[in-house]
């Protein structure tokens, strides 16, 4: 087999490996820091952020009853929907996503914690 073919098979395999390195426990523990302002648990309140039950796969701004800043509005009339990639940019950076939003968070550096708490927010379903 030519050398191109085994690399092409490792890029293949590197998100399922980092899928399955990911720890939805040790998400658990990142998404503590998100706690101050947001809920995660099934039919949970709003907080000064929305309830994040089910967030994996659902459209922007889509919370019932809770109050979206213009810029927020924005994006989900634009079609942003939290999958994983749009997830990724967010937690990292929430400005590289919605500019003018209203989320204090800085963002989540660490690429391992990333990982981790996408994993945990894709179980909270």
């Amino acid at each position: 087999m030519r050398a191109w073919m085994y690399m092409g098979a490792a890029l293949v395999m590197a998100p399922m490996a980092q899928a399955l390195a990911s720890d939805p426990a040790a998400g658990q523990r990142v998404f503590n820091q998100c706690r101050a302002c947001h809920t995660i648990n099934e039919g949970g309140r709003n907080g000064v952020g929305p309830n994040l039950w089910g967030v994996w796969d659902r459209a922007a701004g889509a919370v019932d009853g809770f109050r979206y800043s213009a810029s927020m509005q924005e994006a989900a009339a634009g079609g942003l929907v939290w999958n994983e990639e749009n997830l990724r940019r967010y937690l990292a950076n929430p400005r590289d996503v919605v500019p003018r939003g209203s989320m204090a968070f800085a963002g989540v550096r660490n690429e391992t914690q990333l990982d981790n708490l996408l994993a945990y927010l894709q179980q909270q379903r």
